[in-house]
């Protein structure tokens, strides 16, 4: 005669927490402390993609950054945009966003804007892929803000190029 054990997914917690094991959580799953997120990247611009400075379509690409406190303002300065290639944006200079507020960062050339709630990379090349990608966000110290990873197939049913993170 065989004995069977059923095991719960409570207790197999439990028991994976007693042995001092991990389980392993996707990146975009975890929640992390920070009032800013991202709220959506518009990964693949409309049209041809054209990554020249003059006439180029960069600029429309972009990636949107929330500020989802209701009570404090956040400087964007010193926060860090990756993406899994290790293509890095380091925001600069100083760019307030009050509670609620949002701003995109986009590609190609341009002139920052608070009031506009815009900042350009100062570069004409595309950072996310149009297939799939991963999209870090550091904040100043190192600590990571936020992360997505997504693919055409699975996160963009209607196929714009635009995905929505935390709404």
């Amino acid at each position: 005669m065989r004995i069977r054990y059923v095991l719960t997914a409570s207790a197999a917690a439990a028991a994976v927490a007693a042995l001092g094991l991990a389980a392993a959580v996707p990146a975009q799953a975890a929640e992390y402390s920070s009032a800013l997120k991202i709220k959506g990247v518009q990964y693949d611009a409309p049209g041809r993609d054209s990554n020249k400075c003059s006439g180029g379509n960069t600029k429309n690409e972009y990636l949107t950054i929330k500020n989802y406190s209701k009570t404090t303002t956040v400087n964007l300065k010193g926060y860090k945009v990756k993406d899994a290639a290790g293509n890095t944006f380091t925001f600069k200079n100083s760019h307030t966003l009050q509670p609620g507020d949002q701003a995109s960062l986009r590609g190609g050339r341009g002139t920052d804007s608070d009031a506009g709630n815009v900042v350009y990379r100062q570069n004409c090349n595309f950072i996310w892929n149009n297939d799939k990608d991963t999209i870090y966000f550091y904040k100043p110290g190192g600590a990571r803000a936020d992360v997505h990873a997504y693919t055409k197939k699975s996160n963009d049913r209607d196929g714009n190029g635009y995905i929505t993170y935390h709404g």
